[in-house]
């Protein structure tokens, strides 16, 4: 049922509908007991113009007119033609009016009303079709009287009057009986996509609600609530939002800048004090600060990598640190450790030094295991051709040791899990790297000797008798220019003591004549012409170098007279003077 009128007379139409004429908004509301349309009853359902169906039409509208209610069970709801039609500019006459609305009385008299039964009817319906308010059987129609209207915006529960055109608001679709709280000042819900979690669209401020003096009044009984009270709540879950998103952000901002001054400018984690215990660590070769810090890390020395890598750039001694076995103590500070490891006492190393025979290294190797001695020798001896000799390496029978020479002098680290042969392995394999390097077959081409294992030799005797780096090349070539075939001053003996002292195991410069030149052993090259076997040593690099390239001075005899000086001669008449001072020196005949 419509809320159009309320009683059984014609009503006023609500400022909604689309009929309702614009008559003015001057302040043109009639007063109370007045006619607003200047003293008589104006029929709102005047004749329309040309566009009305029904405005030529000067008898009763409804004569031809079947009665749409004749079938039907209940009002049903239609759309009002009438909502974009012009105003109603003429009107019938009186007479016109009252025989219409007599002639409808009549119509509704003759047939059954279904309704008759039920409360008086408000007096309004949209039927799609023009036709006036008419009363129900038994109740007379209102009477017009010129001068006499109601005022049905005088009481509390009237409508409140119209708004001028300008301020009118869009009707919803859902007429007032499917949505009886519906409220035509009440503005739709908020269905922003950002509330309802939409991906697109902006949201709408919601401060226009908070700001708006208007009201909605609802049907039940006036109470009346401020507009904007539920989107002020979504506002207030939206600020939350946004709030804790940026709260968040800046939480993370503000973590990781702490982690970045942490890593870049906090100090890393470190022990403190000398730590305690015994901990073996092996430093490979080409291991840098990071390679060695892990290490010691994984090893429970240091604390951290950072830790240990900070404290080598702060000593100055740092980056000397070598490759070998240290050992260490357990969770030690960083700057203990690297103090430790750049002092070789810590070093847990067989240096062997440059020139050491085969048989001091076999030593050395059974005391740094605690073997028992000629444990090292024994083994050697026994896997000789299991080590990893080179194949120019000779095989001749007169050779005392033939891995003498590919021992190769250098700090080689060892565990106490160590074995012997593993040792030995290590130092041929050194030995092959190093003389991989060295242009030994073109030495031995240019100088006529039989080979790399000769060049070996001569670098191992130039390393015997050679004290200092220029004795080195002087002492080469005194071995290449005796061995010459044309050497007449020695012819072709070269006289070494070096190679007397390898057959006889010893380091004496006291030798006699008479026994020297009487000892028949291959390594006695003042009985034999030439090379001796094999090496009588291990030399080092800056022998074997010199070796390669040696001086062209034309260099024949050399004598050191108290052990700490070489003198080199070309002739032998030089040499002999030289001789003869040395006899006298250590009382030799």
């Amino acid at each position: 049922m419509t809320e159009y009128g309320r009683g059984p007379g014609s009503e006023p139409w609500h400022p909604e509908d689309p009929l309702f004429g614009d008559q003015g908004w001057g302040g043109q509301q009639p007063a109370h007991g007045q006619s607003q349309y200047g003293g008589r009853q104006q029929d709102p359902y005047a004749q329309q113009q040309s566009q009305d169906p029904y405005a030529q039409q000067q008898h009763d509208p409804y004569a031809q007119q079947q009665d749409p209610y004749a079938q039907q069970p209940q009002y049903q709801q239609q759309q009002d033609p009438y909502a974009q039609q012009p105003q109603y500019q003429q009107q019938p006459s009186y007479d016109q009016q009252q025989s219409s609305y007599d002639q409808q009385q009549s119509s509704y008299d003759q047939r059954q009303d279904p309704y008759a039964q039920q409360p008086a009817y408000d007096g309004g319906w949209d039927t799609g079709q023009p036709h006036a308010a008419v009363p129900y059987e038994g109740q007379p129609a209102a009477p017009y009287h010129y001068g006499e209207t109601n005022d049905y915006y005088g009481t509390p529960d009237a409508y409140p009057p119209p708004q001028p055109p300008g301020r009118r608001e869009a009707a919803p679709a859902q007429a007032p009986e499917q949505n009886p709280d519906w409220d035509p000042e009440v503005q739709p819900e908020e269905t922003h996509p950002f509330f309802t979690g939409a991906d697109d669209g902006k949201a709408k401020d919601d401060d226009e609600y908070d700001d708006d003096p208007r009201e909605s009044r609802r049907g039940d009984g006036g109470e009346r609530r401020g507009k904007g009270k539920k989107k002020k709540g979504r506002s207030g879950c939206a600020c939350l939002v946004v709030s804790l998103v940026l709260a968040g952000g800046l939480g993370g901002v503000g973590y990781l800048g702490y982690s970045f001054y942490k890593d870049k400018f906090g100090s890393a984690p470190d022990y403190s004090g000398s730590g305690s215990g015994s901990v073996e660590v092996e430093i490979p070769k080409g291991a840098y600060g990071y390679d060695i810090g892990n290490i010691l890390k994984k090893a429970g020395v240091v604390k951290s990598v950072d830790a240990f890598v900070s404290a080598q750039n702060e000593n100055p001694k740092g980056k000397s640190i070598q490759a070998g076995v240290y050992l260490l103590h357990g969770e030690m500070s960083a700057a203990e450790a690297v103090k430790m490891m750049v002092d070789p006492k810590s070093q847990n190393l067989l240096i062997i030094p440059e020139g050491t025979r085969n048989a001091a290294v076999y030593a050395m190797v059974d005391k740094k295991l605690g073997l028992k001695k000629g444990t090292t020798q024994d083994i050697a001896k026994s896997k000789k051709y299991d080590l990893g000799l080179p194949g120019w390496a000779s095989k001749n029978k007169d050779i005392k040791d033939p891995l003498e020479g590919f021992l190769y002098p250098a700090a080689y680290p060892v565990t106490k899990e160590t074995k012997p042969e593993a040792i030995l392995e290590k130092m041929v394999s050194r030995s092959n790297e190093e003389y991989k390097d060295l242009d030994l077959a073109g030495t031995a081409k240019k100088y006529q000797l039989d080979g790399p294992w000769q060049v070996l030799t001569v670098a191992s005797l130039v390393q015997a008798e050679g004290l200092t780096h220029d004795d080195f090349r002087k002492m080469a070539e005194v071995v290449y220019n005796r061995l010459k075939p044309d050497n007449t001053a020695t012819n072709r003996l070269l006289e070494f003591d070096s190679a007397f002292n390898y057959l006889k195991k010893q380091s004496e410069i006291k030798i006699r004549s008479n026994e020297i030149r009487t000892n028949p052993d291959p390594y006695n090259t003042y009985y034999h012409k030439g090379l001796p076997p094999g090496p009588i040593g291990n030399p080092g690099d800056e022998a074997l170098r010199a070796t390669l390239s040696p001086t062209a001075s034309g260099w024949m005899f050399f004598i050191s007279l108290d052990g700490k000086k070489t003198q080199f001669t070309k002739t032998a008449a030089e040499h002999e003077k030289l001789n003869e001072k040395f006899k006298e020196l250590h009382g030799l005949d």
